[in-house]
């Protein structure tokens, strides 16, 4: 396999060598590192590694090269090398000048180049480092080859195999598909044990799972499909970012926590392919790697999770809750949160329903589209989670559509997504839209588009279509006299009724429901704002109304008893 390349590019020969120097001491025994003093030679790279085959993994430009501005020549890069991480060289404290902030945020915003990495300093820079292998990482993700990859191989990409690659998602688990009659498939149904089932699941470590059931594959991915007790301080029902939070703090200040969820983790947010605005990651941060990493924290701080189960029942019995989980049964608990999230609304239109996973996915695109390379995709939804997969696919597709049935992507999108999108050129919005038909013989050919204003509708020619639209809350399950919205949103604190499961001589906490000792966190609750940042914060405060739920039923948490003291934080 011919090496990726990371390409430098600086007019002061002295500072390029700074950048070659930390590139060859870290990065030479693995990629091929070419560095440059000017934009001709770069562009000369650029085309002939293009046709020869050779990807570039990572453009470095630097703000001196005087022919071009750096960032124009990053915008370059995207033509040949759509797939390539691109940053803007600057020196420690240039940002406070008003010009490079200017073009650090210009730039960013309207998808010239990724982000910007500080110059190196004396070696071993290992800041520069971190930014560099971070973005290395990214790349490799992006390509389907990063480490730890979980390879599956299927006779056709709907019906099981389809399901299995929807499991490893909710895993969070870094994936790819290839089909068995393929040269990839083959291979590994070779090394496969004789005979073998399929759809296979190949995991890095070798191990080799034939047409496995949902719970082999959270097992082998290293999750709990029971939990190792019955008794809880709180349950919290859903592991996407509002469920995750809670179980950080609420692990983290001692309280007996069990986190269940009918998947994995991560909800709807492991759709978003890349999210700028969380606070803490300026270059942003897949949904996936969010949710891995929150998972990860809270199983350290103690949490335990229980995976590809639904929760069937909630009932009071008594001063506890007892959940009931699909597989194993009756949990105990003195308080339960709700962050079971919401799922995206079904397109319900049968031809292209018989064609989910062979062109028509709900949810994310990131494990798809690399196999989308110069072909045409359509994404139904207006909100950040379609723009964020626009941006993704544009890397890879010929051209990407976004079929809004708003008349602006501004009414439910933020700003520095719209600006990218409209920078970006191969991405064209369809706003006053919906898809109303479409089909394929085995494959999605072709959709039907009807304009909302003048009802005429247009057939066009499609290779691929996401849908990312509305929200139904997962709340199916819940007692009937469980108080909810027209839409099935759970209603807390001053929406809930006086008509309580109980009496109180209080009325509900902000984020509890009509079920005394039940909160409700996320965009499962009626009024959330439907953004990460907000799920995550009310999982949070979920944890403090805990509490003061305690406090006020004059409880104390069995995880804070004298057996096992812990300290708050």
């Amino acid at each position: 396999m011919v090496q990726p390349v990371l390409l430098a590019i600086d007019d002061d020969e002295t500072l390029l060598g700074d950048i070659e120097r930390e590139l060859n001491d870290r990065y030479a025994q693995h990629y091929q590192v070419v560095c440059v003093r000017s934009p001709s030679e770069a562009r000369a790279h650029l085309t002939n590694f293009a046709a020869s085959g050779v990807e570039i993994a990572l453009v470095l430009a630097a703000r001196s090269a005087a022919e071009v501005p750096a960032s124009g020549l990053l915008a370059e890069v995207r033509q040949v090398h759509p797939r390539a991480k691109r940053a803007l060289v600057v020196a420690f404290g240039d940002w406070g000048q008003k010009a490079v902030g200017d073009e650090i945020f210009e730039g960013v915003a309207d998808g010239r180049f990724d982000h910007y990495v500080l110059r190196p300093a004396e070696s071993p820079d290992e800041l520069f480092h971190q930014t560099i292998s971070s973005m290395l990482l990214e790349w490799w993700e992006a390509n389907r080859a990063a480490p730890h990859m979980v390879h599956i191989v299927g006779e056709s990409w709907t019906g099981r195999a389809y399901e299995l690659r929807e499991a490893l998602k909710q895993c969070a688990v870094v994936h790819n598909f290839c089909l068995a009659d393929s040269d990839e498939g083959r291979a590994l149904v070779a090394a496969a044990p004789e005979g073998a089932e399929l759809p296979l699941i190949v995991f890095p470590n070798g191990m080799v799972l034939e047409n496995p059931s949902n719970a082999e594959v959270a097992r082998a991915a290293g999750g709990a499909v029971n939990p190792g007790r019955v008794d809880f301080d709180v349950i919290i029902i859903g592991a996407g970012p509002a469920g995750l939070s809670a179980a950080v703090y609420g692990a983290s200040e001692g309280f007996r926590t069990l986190v269940v969820d009918k998947g994995g983790i991560g909800g709807q947010a492991t759709s978003s392919s890349l999210i700028r605005n969380y606070l803490g990651f300026p270059r942003g941060i897949s949904g996936r790697q969010l949710a891995q990493s929150a998972y990860n924290q809270a199983w350290v701080f103690g949490a335990e999770f229980v995976f590809m189960q639904s929760v069937t029942g909630l009932v009071r019995a008594g001063d506890q809750l007892v959940v009931t989980l699909s597989d194993s049964g009756p949990v105990r608990c003195t308080a339960v949160i709700l962050a079971m999230g919401a799922r995206y609304r079904r397109l319900d239109v049968p031809s292209l329903e018989a064609l989910i996973g062979a062109g028509v996915f709900y949810g994310s695109p990131t494990s798809e589209a690399s196999a989308l390379t110069g072909r045409d995709v359509f994404i139904v939804g207006g909100a950040n989670s379609a723009g964020q997969a626009a941006l993704h696919l544009a890397r890879y597709a010929r051209t990407v559509t976004l079929v809004v049935r708003a008349d602006s992507l501004r009414a439910g999108m933020s700003e520095y997504l719209v600006r990218q999108i409209e920078a970006t050129d191969n991405i064209e919005a369809r706003l006053g839209s919906q898809v109303v038909g479409g089909g394929g013989d085995g494959r999605l050919e072709h959709l039907v588009l009807r304009d909302i204003g003048s009802q005429t509708e247009a057939a066009v020619e499609a290779n691929a279509l996401f849908l990312l639209i509305g929200a139904q809350p997962n709340t199916d399950w819940l007692p009937p006299d469980f108080e909810r919205d027209e839409q099935g949103f759970v209603l807390t604190g001053a929406d809930v009724s006086q008509r309580r499961s109980s009496p109180l001589d209080r009325s509900p906490f902000l984020l509890e429901t009509s079920m005394p000792g039940v909160f409700a966190a996320g965009d499962v609750r009626h009024g959330a704002v439907k953004r990460v940042a907000s799920a995550v914060g009310e999982g949070s405060m979920a944890i403090q109304f805990l509490h003061q739920f305690f406090a006020a039923e004059q409880r104390q948490p069995r995880g804070r008893s004298e057996e096992h003291p812990r300290t708050l934080g």
